[in-house]
């Protein structure tokens, strides 16, 4: 006969999985009038007995329980209420109407583009126009004063997203902020040997004298900004974050003189 010690303790362990994933499906998602101190996040061990389950709970400690809640709530259509098939949703499908813009949504997302630092420009030029044809707000001047808010809102956020990622360093220092880093303004460093580098660079575009010495310097400003590209994406797909940031700082220095080498064609034009 077996014994009923086993028994128990078979079924108590059981319950106490039970109650932690009911627990952690629940916190998710609540009445709004809880409080953000309400919400309720996984410690490393419930974490450990959901992934056996097969389930996922926010880890984040800044979200506030409306991040929480949001993807369920802004599943269905305000208008007619009837579910959204996709996020982000730009217009409902059921009775046409814009939708507002989904927060915490990331540009790569808005833009359908793959995560990545060499990402296709053109593809990705070819989505905005697109977008930007159906949700401009000229075309929902005959709307009501909601729908033309959120037009305008999602035009705003699209243009945003277009021009954060179409250019390789507003689109690197946005992958970073992703990844929780930031260069703040001013507190960039670098070798002293790369600012001499600079120094000199500097240097001969302004003694520069003819279009061709400008355009040489311009050339080689371009193979410095193309070498730097690949070295930042090997580095972000392989989590070298610091390696990258501090990657990014040289490319905004030789991006500054890009734009003085256009400059100074011009003033030979």
């Amino acid at each position: 006969m077996l014994s009923a010690k086993p028994f128990r303790a078979a079924c108590s362990s059981w319950a106490v999985l039970m109650w932690t994933n009911r627990l952690c499906i629940s916190k998710v998602c609540m009445s709004t009038s809880f409080s953000m101190k309400d919400t309720w996040h996984c410690n490393r061990n419930t974490r450990s007995l959901l992934k056996a389950r097969g389930l996922t709970c926010n880890t984040n400690q800044s979200s506030t329980l409306w991040n929480n809640c949001s993807s369920r709530s802004k599943m269905s259509c305000w208008s007619c209420k009837q579910p959204l098939d996709k996020t982000p949703a730009f217009f409902c499908v059921s009775c046409k109407v814009v939708q507002p813009p989904e927060e915490g949504t990331s540009y790569f997302k808005i833009m359908a583009c793959d995560y990545t630092f060499t990402l296709d420009t053109q593809q990705l030029q070819k989505k905005y126009l697109q977008l930007q044809r159906l949700l401009h707000p000229d075309n929902f001047s005959q709307k009501s004063v909601t729908e033309q808010q959120y037009s305008e809102s999602q035009s705003a956020l699209v243009n945003k997203a277009y021009s954060t990622l179409l250019k390789p360093l507003s689109r690197g220092l946005y992958m970073l902020e992703l990844e929780g880093m930031h260069i703040k303004e001013g507190t960039e460093s670098a070798h002293s040997a790369f600012f001499m580098e600079l120094m000199e660079i500097n240097e001969a575009l302004d003694e520069a004298q003819t279009p061709e010495e400008a355009n040489k310097i311009g050339q080689d400003t371009k193979g410095k900004l193309a070498e730097l590209t690949m070295q930042i994406d090997t580095a972000l797909r392989k989590g070298e974050l610091q390696n990258a940031q501090a990657l990014l700082i040289q490319m905004k220095y030789f991006a500054n003189i890009e734009e003085k080498v256009k400059e100074k064609l011009c003033h030979f034009m």
